[in-house]
């Protein structure tokens, strides 16, 4: 992987979710994952989960009561 900063915060949950399966794909590789993406990783899926948190509750909270 190039030596490339990524601002999380700045990426689409589209682009997210592309880096996400890239490194799990370059994980399951004989040569592995470095300790810097590793990190990465944990930042990308930390995104991606407080993503759907955040829709999930959005929907729940747009639900009203009959």
């Amino acid at each position: 992987m190039e030596n490339k900063e990524y601002n999380i915060d700045k990426m689409s949950i589209e682009e997210v979710t592309e880096k996400i399966n890239e490194l799990y794909k370059k994980s399951k590789e004989e040569c592995g994952l470095t300790e810097e993406e590793k990190d990465l990783q944990q930042k990308l899926r930390k995104r991606y989960i407080d993503n759907v948190k955040r829709n999930f509750k959005a929907q729940l909270d747009s639900i009203k009561k009959k």
